[in-house]
């Protein structure tokens, strides 16, 4: 297992640390999820997913984007399950996304699914995948949304994935939206 240390250097040495996102670093932001995640109580395997959860860009986040060729390299470093999180949150068309999400809230049992951005292929997920999938990405946009002031922004969506999940990260989108409409 890499050392916080090596995986800091990695930013470096692809040019990701000083890239802009949300009024701060993208490393600062990275490492910002990280700890977020494992405030919550993450397994080391998941916050790394989370601290690398934009590597390869995403549909909104593209100051950065890792070639895809490089993924054995995030792999190696991360592990291949952090990598699989990472990736699975890069890939993932937001709008499908959301519409999956939709469908569990008419009906608890409908697909777990994401479409991949890269291929255009609908990859169905397993429950573990999704509920992992999920706890990065409202983590990740916790630690951002005040920088961003863009309460609106699919607040359904992290809503949803904060009362799904409970616990820690049901107290932190709490503690981060307040009363805000």
């Amino acid at each position: 297992m890499a050392t916080f240390k090596e995986l800091t250097d990695f930013f470096q040495q692809v040019g990701a640390t000083d890239v802009a996102h949300t009024k701060k670093s993208y490393l600062a932001h990275a490492i910002g999820v990280y700890n977020d995640l494992k405030q919550w109580g993450a397994t080391e395997e998941l916050a790394l997913g989370g601290m690398f959860h934009s590597i390869y860009g995403t549909e909104r986040f593209q100051k950065f984007k890792l070639d895809l060729e490089r993924r054995g390299d995030v792999r190696a470093l991360i592990g291949e399950r952090a990598e699989w999180l990472a990736w699975i949150n890069c890939a993932m068309t937001r709008d499908e996304y959301d519409a999956c999400i939709e469908a569990l809230i008419e009906d608890e049992s409908a697909p777990l699914y994401l479409v991949d951005r890269f291929s255009g292929d609908r990859i169905e997920l397993s429950e573990q995948d999704f509920d992992d999938l999920g706890t990065i990405h409202l983590c990740d946009w916790l630690e951002q949304v005040g920088r961003s002031e863009d309460w609106s922004y699919r607040r359904h969506v992290y809503e949803y994935l904060a009362n799904r999940f409970g616990g820690p990260a049901l107290a932190s989108f709490h503690k981060v939206y307040g009363e805000r409409v």
